[in-house]
C-alpha cells in the first residue's frame, strides 16, 4: 500500500498538550470538555487551537506549524490563558498530569462520535480504562527514506524522555510504585506501545498495508505508536511523554525532542549510519523508566552497556548544544537540567502526597498550582 510522505522543507515544529478537567472544590474529574469549548472558542483568535479528546474530562492545546520551541510556547501560551479563563467561568481548573490520583474510570463519558465508539467497542475494558493525558511533539523531516532509521534511532533515547516526563505515579488512589503508570497503561490498546523497527519506507507501507487487509486499523492515525510517522504532515511525531503541568518543563521537553531527532536526521543525511538497539533492550528500556523514572539504570546500545539515565543525561545535553543553537532553543535545552534538580513531576506529587499523609486532593492542588504559576 502506498503511502505518501509529505515532507518538511525545514524540521517545522508542533506541539499537541492534553490537559484534564477538574473540578475547583472537589478536585475529581470533569466532564464539561464541550462547555469548556464553547467559552473558550469565543475568546480564541483561531478556534482551531483546541481540540476535543475520547473523553469529555480533556481538552487538546495545539499550536501551528512552528520555527522554534520559543514559537511554540508562546502559542500554547496564548491558547493556555483563554482555556483557563474560560474554566474560571466554570468551576474547572486545567490538570496536567498523565493521570489523575483518584479519579473512577466508570464516572466518565465518551466525546461524541463513531471512531470514539468504534474504539470502546472493539478495546472494551481496557478502552475504558484510558485515564491518561500526553504530550505529542511533531517534528517536520524533509526525506521520507530517512524517516524509519531516524524513528529507530530515536528510540534509544526513549528512556530519558520517558523518565524526564513520568507523571503517573498514583492510579485509583494507591502508589503504584511506578514512575508512569500511563506508560504501561497505553500500551494495552492493540495498535498502541512501541513501534516496530522497519529500515525502509517500503516495509512501512507493507505494515499499513497488512493492517488495513486484516482490519486491524481503517485510517493510518489508529497506527498510536509511542513514536510514529505522520506522512500527511511530514513529520516524525513523538508521544512518548507523560501529561505535563508547566509551561516550563514543556518547553524544556519539547526542545530535548527536537533536538534529538534534528541530530539523528543530519547526521543521517551526511551519510552516518544510525546507531540502533534490539527490540529487547528497546522494551526493557520503556519498563526501567516507566518503573524507576530519573533512578533507572538504561540501557545504552547494542552492546549491552548500562548507565544511570541522569548520568547519561547530562552529557546527552553538552552534545546537543550545538543543535540546540542552530534551532535557537539554547536556554530551552538547558531547562532540561533544572527539570532533574526540582524533580520530575512523579517525584513532586510523591513529595506532597507524604508531606499530606496521603492527601490526593493536595496533589491534585500541586499539579493545578504549577500550571497556574507557569502563567
Amino acid at each position: 500500500m502506498r503511502v505518501d510522505f509529505h515532507a518538511s522543507a525545514d524540521y517545522t515544529l508542533g506541539v499537541e498538550w492534553e490537559l484534564a478537567l477538574v473540578d475547583r472544590r472537589t478536585r475529581d474529574l470533569r466532564n464539561d470538555a464541550e462547555h469548556l469549548f464553547a467559552r473558550a472558542k469565543a475568546r480564541l483568535p483561531d478556534a482551531g487551537r483546541v481540540h476535543q479528546e475520547l473523553l469529555r474530562n480533556t481538552v487538546e492545546l495545539v499550536t501551528g506549524v512552528c520555527g522554534t520551541v520559543g514559537e511554540a510556547m508562546t502559542d500554547l501560551r496564548t491558547t493556555l490563558e483563554h482555556v483557563v479563563r474560560a474554566g474560571d467561568d466554570l468551576g474547572i481548573d486545567l490538570y496536567g498530569a498523565g493521570t489523575h490520583p483518584f479519579a473512577s474510570w466508570t464516572g466518565q463519558q465518551l466525546t461524541a462520535g463513531h471512531r470514539y465508539e468504534e474504539l470502546i467497542n472493539r478495546t472494551q475494558w481496557w478502552g475504558r480504562q484510558m485515564l491518561i493525558w500526553g504530550v505529542h511533539v511533531h517534528v517536520g523531516l524533509p526525506e521520507r527514506d530517512r524517516v524509519m532509521p531516524v524513528l529507530s534511532a530515536l528510540l534509544n533515547h526513549f528512556p530519558h524522555l520517558q523518565a524526564l516526563s513520568a507523571s503517573s505515579p498514583i492510579w485509583g488512589g494507591l502508589d503504584t510504585g511506578y514512575a508512569s503508570n500511563r506508560a504501561l497503561m497505553f500500551q494495552q490498546l492493540p495498535t498502541a506501545g512501541l513501534p516496530f523497527q522497519f529500515e525502509t519506507w517500503p516495509e512501512f507501507e507493507a505494515f499499513v498495508g497488512d493492517q488495513m487487509t486484516t482490519g486491524v486499523i481503517d485510517v493510518l492515525s489508529e497506527i498510536r505508536w509511542d513514536l510514529r510517522p505522520a506522512p500527511h504532515l511530514g513529520t516524525l511525531e513523538n508521544r512518548i511523554c507523560d501529561g505535563v503541568s508547566s509551561l516550563d518543563d514543556l518547553a524544556a521537553l519539547t526542545a530535548l525532542m527536537h533536538c534529538l531527532v534534528v541530530d539523528l536526521d543530519t547526521r543521517m543525511a551526511a551519510g552516518e549510519t544510525l546507531p540502533t538497539m534490539p527490540p529487547w533492550h528497546v522494551q526493557e528500556n520503556k519498563w526501567r523508566a516507566a518503573r524507576y523514572g530519573l533512578d533507572a539504570i538504561v540501557i545504552l546500545d547494542a552492546q549491552s552497556t548500562e548507565r544511570l539515565v541522569t548520568d547519561d543525561l547530562a552529557d546527552l545535553l553538552v552534545r546537543l548544544e550545538p543543535v540546540a543553537e542552530r534551532l535557537g532553543c539554547s536556554a530551552e535545552l538547558a531547562s532540561v537540567a533544572d527539570l532533574v534538580a526540582r524533580g520530575a513531576s512523579y517525584q513532586r506529587q510523591r513529595a506532597v502526597a507524604e508531606a499530606s499523609e496521603g492527601d490526593l486532593v493536595a496533589v491534585v492542588d500541586s499539579v493545578v498550582r504549577e500550571l497556574r504559576e507557569s502563567l
